[in-house]
């Protein structure tokens, strides 16, 4: 496992436990979960966006965007594209948005 992997996987791993209120007991859970999702994100076609570092916004128009947003989070393409339209271009608050929903989802 190549450094950079490792750093990705152990910071999802991290976000996920947080995300699931910081309860101790399931680490391995976390990671197994983070490096999936590392995993199929990197398996992911790279679009013109992800040459973008600098702003990484999501046009709401972009049917690959939402496409692959509802792929690496695990909720459906619809709920990609409620979040986008409802939060705007800003990738970070997205994704993130995502995460959660798909989290509640599984509660």
């Amino acid at each position: 496992m190549t450094d950079d992997r490792s750093d990705k996987i152990r910071d999802r791993a991290y976000a996920i436990w947080q995300r699931e209120g910081g309860a101790h007991g399931d680490h391995q859970r976390h990671w197994h979960q983070a490096e999936m999702e590392i995993d199929r994100e990197a398996a992911l076609p790279l679009t013109a966006g992800d040459a973008l570092p600098q702003t990484r916004e999501i046009a709401s128009t972009d049917v690959l965007e939402v496409e692959q947003l509802a792929v690496r989070t695990g909720i459906s393409g619809d709920e990609a594209q409620a979040l986008i339209d409802r939060l705007g271009t800003d990738r970070a608050a997205i994704e993130q948005a995502a995460l959660g929903l798909k989290a509640k989802r599984r509660s």
